[in-house]
C-alpha cells in the first residue's frame, strides 16, 4: 500500500477496478479448459451432466469440426457461451468431472491389478494360485486351474482363440467385486 494514500482510497480503487487482468486471463483460460474437457467427454457421460441448453448445442458443433483451425475457434466460441454464464452454473459440472477422473484413475488402476494376477497366474507362477486362493476360498479352484491350463495352451498355439485368458480376467474381476461389495 502506497503510504500516501490513504487506505479508503485503495478500497475504493479496488472496487472501481474489479479482478486484475490476469486474473481474468487465468479465468478465461479455466473455462477454456472446461470447454475442452466437455467435449472429449463421451456422449453418454454429456448426457448426465447439468448443462444449459445452448452450451450443449455448441459442444455438438464443435465435436462435428474436424479442421484444426476451425475446431479451436469454435472452441473458443464455446467457452465464450459459457462465460455468460457464472460460476455457480458449471461448479457441479467441475465437481462431476473431478470426482470421475479420481474414480477412472483407481478403476484403471485396479484393472492392472486384476492384469497382472492374471499374467502371474499364466506364467506358472503357483505363489500366484495360492494367494489368489488363500484371498478367495470360495473360488473354485478346479475350474480355474483348468482357465489357467486353457490359458497356457493358447498362448503357445499361435491360431487359437485367446477365450481363456479373458474368462480368468472375468473371473478375477467377478471376485474382486464380490469382495468390494462384502468389505463394507
Amino acid at each position: 500500500m502506497n503510504p500516501s494514500r490513504s487506505r479508503n482510497q485503495t478500497e475504493l480503487d479496488e472496487e472501481d477496478y474489479g479482478p486484475s487482468r490476469t486474473q481474468q486471463r487465468r479465468d478465461a483460460l479455466a473455462v477454456l479448459t472446461l470447454a475442452g474437457q466437455l467435449v472429449e467427454l463421451q456422449p453418454s457421460r454429456l448426457a448426465k451432466l447439468p448443462l444449459p441448453d445452448d452450451v450443449r448445442r455448441e459442444i455438438d458443433i464443435t465435436r462435428r469440426m474436424t479442421a484444426h483451425g476451425a475446431r479451436k475457434r469454435q472452441l473458443a466460441f464455446l467457452a465464450k457461451v459459457m462465460r455468460r454464464y457464472g460460476e455457480e452454473e458449471f461448479s457441479a459440472v467441475r465437481a462431476e468431472l473431478g470426482e470421475n477422473r479420481e474414480k477412472q484413475r483407481q478403476e484403471t488402476a485396479a484393472m492392472h491389478r486384476l492384469e497382472s494376477m492374471r499374467d502371474r497366474l499364466i506364467a506358472e507362477d503357483e505363489g500366484a494360485l495360492s494367494e489368489l486362493i488363500a484371498e478367495h476360498p470360495q473360488v473354485d479352484r478346479q475350474h480355474l486351474r483348468s482357465l489357467v491350463r486353457q490359458a497356457r495352451v493358447e498362448k503357445d498355439t499361435p491360431n487359437k482363440p485367446a477365450k481363456a485368458y479373458r474368462e480368468i480376467f472375468q473371473l478375477l474381476k467377478e471376485l474382486a467385486q464380490s469382495s468390494d461389495s462384502a468389505e463394507p
